[in-house]
């Protein structure tokens, strides 16, 4: 009876770590460039109560008898699929479509770390102004330099091409390349990188190496469209599903062992 006892208490912390990440999905649901996460479960170990091979009369036994012991939790995989496309009036947003990401240079550590969230701004550079995230980390180009540019330009000017070519406008007032574009970067497994947090994501060893959209082989470059940010891909309905999903499991593994409870009382109330 104690198994039964431990299996069903393995089920009950499974499936609250589903609760709790649907709830993260669900506060993030308004995060720009924010990716559903999906728990996934593996089966623990299985105990042997009959053997397959012969009984001790030598009689065959096709059919072995096994007793599992429970679920645990084998990952929680981001979901990396295209999400809306959402006007904005401002030039400083950029959504991004395919599977690339920006980079940009965390100041705190110094390294490059990457996210699909394109709310960027101007900020004011000892050379002149600089393209940076909200938080002040520095935009960085397809060279891997910051996007740094002297103070004759005139931001409220300055558009993208779908490459991210930054252009300016010419002396007849046409948009022309300043030779800076907005580095893309991609990862042969982006359900291996590393959260740290505020929509940013660092490179592991397994997600593979950034691989620089305009030098490395990747399988479809990926295109900038400005004035637009990238939506949430979570799907309210489906998340509120998966919630009353989790908790029906829940309430059965908690009544599993408040079955396993009163069977074991019957049992010690026994009377010879």
């Amino acid at each position: 009876m104690m198994r039964s006892l431990w299996t069903a208490a393995s089920g009950m912390i499974s499936q609250q770590t589903s609760v709790d990440t649907i709830a993260n999905n669900l506060a993030n649901v308004n995060t720009v460039g924010y990716k559903q996460e999906q728990t996934q479960f593996k089966s623990l170990l299985y105990q042997n109560l009959q053997s397959k091979t012969t009984s001790a009369n030598g009689e065959d036994k096709p059919v072995g008898a096994q007793v599992g012991l429970g679920s645990r939790v084998s990952a929680v995989t981001s979901i990396y699929t295209q999400g809306t496309l959402n006007a904005t009036d401002s030039n400083t947003d950029f959504a991004i479509q395919g599977d690339g990401f920006f980079s940009v240079r965390d100041t705190n550590s110094g390294n490059s770390v990457y996210t699909r969230n394109g709310h960027f701004t101007w900020s004011t550079a000892t050379e002149g102004v600089m393209l940076c995230t909200s938080e002040g980390y520095p935009v960085l180009s397809s060279d891997g330099a910051e996007i740094v540019l002297s103070g004759d330009y005139q931001t409220n000017k300055i558009s993208i091409d779908s490459e991210g070519n930054l252009l300016y406008p010419d002396e007849a007032n046409n948009p022309a390349p300043i030779g800076i574009k907005i580095g893309l970067y991609q990862f042969s497994n982006p359900a291996g990188l590393e959260k740290i947090g505020g929509s940013y994501l660092s490179e592991t060893d397994a997600s593979g190496v950034a691989l620089n959209e305009d030098y490395d082989e990747v399988g479809k470059r990926s295109s900038l469209k400005q004035s637009y940010l990238e939506a949430s891909n979570v799907q309210v309905a489906t998340e509120m599903v998966n919630l009353i999903t989790a908790q029906r499991a829940y309430e059965l593994c908690s009544k599993a062992i408040t079955t396993s409870d009163t069977m074991m009382e019957q049992a010690n109330n026994l009377k010879r």
